[in-house]
């Protein structure tokens, strides 16, 4: 099952704090409840461009999703993108912007899954996993906000057309 994710975070924060708070993901499990393991698997090239990690990450549903993220985009402090394949398959991307005071982070989820039994049940649960996705999205925004000491001025989660 194919899953187009879209997360807005809109922070009254300096664009680079939250900039650096997302692309240091060996620290999100520090700040992230949903984020429980992050591992540094290769180094990418000079850029960071091919750099590997591993996730595993746990919603509010009784599973657990693991996958290798090979980081293929990086433009500090606008872009961050990466491939992922393991539990789930498809891109991450990240985009950063700074206007009047707030900075808007976009994140775009464009997955499927690969576990047989989530296929198997996708055409009766994929609304649940999707939610599962948000709700852990929205923990994320919230925490962030905490460890940035800013404020989360707006959120929102939906699909990508």
């Amino acid at each position: 099952m194919e899953y187009r994710l879209l997360t807005l975070w809109r922070f009254a924060a300096p664009h680079r704090p939250v900039f650096d708070a997302v692309f240091d993901s060996l620290q999100w499990p520090a700040w992230w409840p949903g984020a429980e393991q992050v591992e540094h698997l290769a180094e990418g090239d000079a850029d960071g461009i091919g750099a590997l990690r591993r996730y595993v990450w746990k919603g509010r549903l009784p599973y657990r999703l693991s996958f290798v993220a090979r980081t293929t985009q990086i433009e500090t402090p606008r872009v961050l993108a990466a491939e992922v394949d393991g539990d789930l398959a498809g891109t991450g991307r990240w985009t950063f912007s700074h206007d009047g005071g707030i900075t808007t982070v976009r994140y775009e989820w464009r997955v499927r899954t690969t576990r047989m039994w989530m296929n198997a049940l996708a055409p009766l649960t994929s609304g649940i996993f999707a939610r599962n996705h948000h709700a852990t999205m929205q923990q994320g925004g919230e925490c962030l906000a905490r460890r940035l000491g800013a404020r989360l001025v707006d959120a929102f989660y939906g699909e990508l057309p």
